[in-house]
C-alpha cells in the first residue's frame, strides 16, 4: 500500500528534508511541525514501515540525564528521494487549510 501523503504527512516530511542527515527526536520533530504528538508519532511509524525513516534510541542512563531516552529518527537515503519526488508531485494544501489545521492542534 502507497503512502498516503496527508498535510500531516507532507510537515513531518517537509520537516526531515530540511536537513536529511540530521536525527530529530519524535517531539522535536512535533514541535517543528506544530502537530501533536499523537498524530506525529503514527506517521513517524508509518514512514519508518515504507522504508523512508530509520530510527533508533539513544543510549544514555536516564537516571544520569533525569529524562527519558529519546527515539531519534532520520531519512533514509532512499527516503529522501523518494520523499522529495513524492513532495514535487504532492496535492499542495490550501491556506484556509493549513490555518484550520494550525488552529485544530495537527489533527485534522
Amino acid at each position: 500500500m502507497a503512502l498516503r501523503l496527508t498535510v500531516q504527512v507532507q510537515l513531518v516530511v517537509q520537516a526531515l528534508l530540511r536537513d536529511p542527515a540530521r536525527e530529530m527526536y519524535g517531539l522535536e520533530l512535533s514541535e517543528e511541525t506544530g502537530l501533536q504528538p499523537g498524530t506525529a508519532y503514527p506517521i513517524l511509524l508509518r514512514l519508518e514501515h515504507e522504508g523512508w525513516v530509520a530510527s533508533h534510541w539513544e543510549d544514555i542512563d536516564p537516571r544520569a540525564e533525569k529524562r527519558p531516552a529519546r527515539r531519534y529518527y532520520r531519512l533514509t537515503a532512499g527516503g529522501a528521494a523518494e520523499a522529495s519526488a513524492a513532495l514535487a508531485t504532492a496535492r499542495r494544501p490550501n491556506g484556509t487549510a493549513l490555518r484550520r489545521l494550525a488552529e485544530e492542534g495537527g489533527t485534522a
